[in-house]
């Protein structure tokens, strides 16, 4: 035995060291295809992976070009909406403008007026004083002389039947100026004038013989000065009083106007600025959408081209696969003859006993690998080999060969089928990585429309009660400025009545003045009863006078500052209501789109629901054909690749024994073994 196992052992280092170029072939065509089968997996995980991303980016843009349309719409309507507010603002500006200049214009004017009566009034109260005091020192010193017991001026002064005697009797008395009583003079002369014009009597007729005349005379011019001077203060003191409530009602309306124009200029520059910015992030905004459209055009087109190469590549790749192992089989169903005559040195028929070794030793090898793989296959293999042994020593065939066939076809069906596995291994772990991966992806995008729907409905809904708020507001405004068109209207109505019954009580009191004074400034003056009431009379009708026009100004000042206030109200009412209209067609129009953006993404829920039902359902069908197995992939796998190493054990086990046969030491090697 042991000469024998160093026989084999030389065999074995004979075979190592001369292999068969169809050997060398088989071997060449298997270390391609594992080439090419290496090279479709990493072309297969690159694909992917650019399949992946085009996914991934076409998304990102698509995402990109809805957010970049949603922007330009909300851009667009930001933009019409600051253009309507600018323009209301401009026009309430330009009329605030034209009111205060009004304002400034009336102010001015009512000053200037104001100053001209204060200078007419400081003149005549200046020159009416100065009257009364010349009358008063004419008639004390003319009373003076009259009460003198003697003297030549007294006796001229009796004798005097004028004033204008009575006045140079003084002056040469030194007790009088000429100019003093030239003026004296001329104001008698003015008023005999008009004395004469109304009742027909002589100049000089009412001084005849009457020194105490003259006295009287002065003391009535005195009366009216100071009467005249009266009025000119009380007209003075309403005039004052008037210009005050309306320079106060005009300053009042212009800063109320510059306070409006201050604000209405804050919000127009406010809108302009908005508008401004708006219209930047517009251009930018429609530039990166097109950007974005372009960019998914192209990625589309790269994405496709890629897909086509792919293809290509793949059933390129198949053809050559199929190809070689054609050549494969066909190597080793048809040149086992052919080589065994070329490269073979020995024959096993010409070395019985080692033959029938080799053979039973092949055989014993099967069958131990068939009994620990528990494997069907080999152990009818190793029984199809035994029969061969037994049929082929009977009829004198080439055992050799036959059992070397069955140990190679056993090994070829082998490999074909971990190559068919290779192949459905291959395919189920693409098929379950796509599936599952798209099975996540649309449960993502599920999970993105609901949130996006959600969030969509929450903002129409809000601006629909933002809307209805507005449109209440609106209904309140409406109403109210009903209210005040009828409060407007009521004190309007109940001023044009008590203005106008206070103009009529003015009027009335003013003719009876008139009449009381005519009156008693012609009755006679032996009548002293009588005028001290009727001066009673026009004392208490001066003051109705005072008070009846105190009570008119202050009710047309008030009158005045309510229109005023009602004017100012109606703007801003005005304004609002524009403000508040435009806030709801833009709220309405941003719900609107929002609605239809979620009836959309709806629809796009409900396709994608349905993707992922049929996905959902793909992946389970899968996973009953990849995954549900009795018998895992990597196991069939390891017990495949020991069958095959056993086998080829087996066959080593056979190829050992035919090295022992050489041409060139034949009859020497089978001498050693009959030793």
């Amino acid at each position: 035995m042991k000469s024998i196992v160093i026989v084999f052992a030389l065999m074995a280092c004979a075979q190592a060291a001369q292999v068969s170029p169809i050997e060398k072939i088989l071997e060449m065509i298997s270390e391609l295809q594992t080439k090419v089968i290496g090279e479709g997996q990493d072309a297969q995980k690159t694909y992917d992976e650019f399949s992946e991303w085009c996914e991934d980016r076409s998304k990102e843009l698509g995402f990109e070009i809805k957010t970049g349309k949603a922007g330009v719409e909300e851009l667009t309507a930001t933009i019409e909406e600051e253009t309507s507010t600018i323009g209301a603002l401009e026009a309430k500006i330009e009329e605030l403008s034209s009111d205060i200049q009004a304002n400034e214009a009336d102010l001015k004017a009512a000053t200037k007026i104001r100053s001209k009566e204060e200078a007419d009034f400081t003149a005549e109260e200046k020159e009416l004083t100065t009257v009364i005091g010349m009358l008063e020192r004419a008639t004390s010193i003319l009373s003076k002389e009259m009460a003198k017991s003697g003297g030549a001026a007294m006796l001229q002064l009796k004798s005097a039947t004028s004033i204008t005697e009575a006045l140079s009797v003084m002056v040469d008395a030194s007790a009088f100026s000429s100019a003093d009583a030239s003026r004296i003079t001329a104001m008698v002369q003015t008023q005999q004038s008009d004395s004469d014009e109304d009742t027909g009597a002589p100049a000089a007729a009412v001084y005849e013989g009457k020194s105490g005349g003259i006295i009287g005379t002065l003391e009535g011019l005195t009366e009216k000065a100071e009467g005249q001077l009266d009025k000119a203060r009380k007209e003075e003191s309403t005039a004052v009083q008037n210009y005050q409530m309306l320079k106060q009602s005009l300053t009042d309306e212009m800063k109320f106007a510059n306070k409006d124009m201050d604000q209405a200029k804050k919000g127009l520059s406010e809108s302009t600025e908005k508008k401004a910015n708006a219209e930047g992030g517009l251009e930018v905004t429609s530039k990166d959408l097109a950007e974005d459209t372009k960019s998914k055009s192209t990625l589309h087109q790269d994405c496709m081209s890629a897909a086509e190469e792919f293809e290509v590549s793949t059933k390129s790749r198949g053809e050559e696969l199929a190809a070689l192992a054609t050549a494969k089989k066909v190597i080793q169903e048809a040149t086992g003859g052919a080589a065994s005559q070329s490269y073979a040195q020995l024959s096993f028929m010409q070395m019985s006993s080692g033959s029938d070794l080799a053979n039973v030793e092949a055989v014993r090898h099967v069958r131990d690998l068939a009994r620990k793989m528990k494997v069907p296959a080999l152990a009818q293999l190793a029984s199809r080999m035994s029969s061969a042994i037994k049929l082929g020593s009977a009829s004198g065939g080439d055992v050799f060969a036959k059992v070397k066939g069955l140990i190679n076809d056993m090994i070829s069906t082998l490999e074909a089928e971990a190559e068919e596995d290779a192949t459905q291994k291959a395919y189920c772990d693409k098929e379950m990585g796509e599936t599952t991966s798209k099975h996540d992806e649309l449960t993502t995008e599920s999970d993105s429309l609901s949130t996006k729907i959600d969030q969509k409905k929450s903002a129409s809904a809000k601006l629909k009660e933002e809307v209805a708020t507005l449109q209440n507001e609106l209904a309140s405004m409406a109403k109210a400025k009903a209210e005040a068109d009828k409060l407007r209207s009521d004190e309007k109505a109940a001023f044009d009545k008590n203005s106008a019954e206070m103009k009529q009580g003015i009027k009335g009191v003013q003719t009876a003045l008139k009449v009381l004074k005519e009156y008693y400034a012609k009755a006679d003056k032996g009548h002293s009863s009588s005028d001290g009431a009727g001066s009673g009379i026009i004392g208490l009708l001066e003051v109705c006078e005072s008070d009846f026009t105190k009570g008119l100004t202050e009710m047309t000042a008030e009158e005045e500052t309510a229109a005023a206030e009602y004017e100012a109200y109606a703007k801003e009412d005005e304004v609002a209501n524009v403000q508040k209209a435009q806030d709801v067609k833009y709220k309405t129009k941003e719900a609107a789109g929002l609605d239809k953006a979620v009836s959309e993404l709806s629809t796009d829920l409900s396709g994608v629901t349905d993707e992922l039902g049929a996905v959902t359902s793909a992946l389970g069908k899968l996973k009953e054909m990849c995954v549900a197995k009795a018998e895992p992939y990597a196991e069939r796998k390891a017990r495949r690749e020991a069958e095959i190493a056993g086998l080829k054990e087996a066959q080593e086990i056979l190829g050992s024994e035919a090295s022992l046969i050489q041409k060139s030491s034949r009859h020497t090697l089978r001498q050693h073994f009959l030793a």
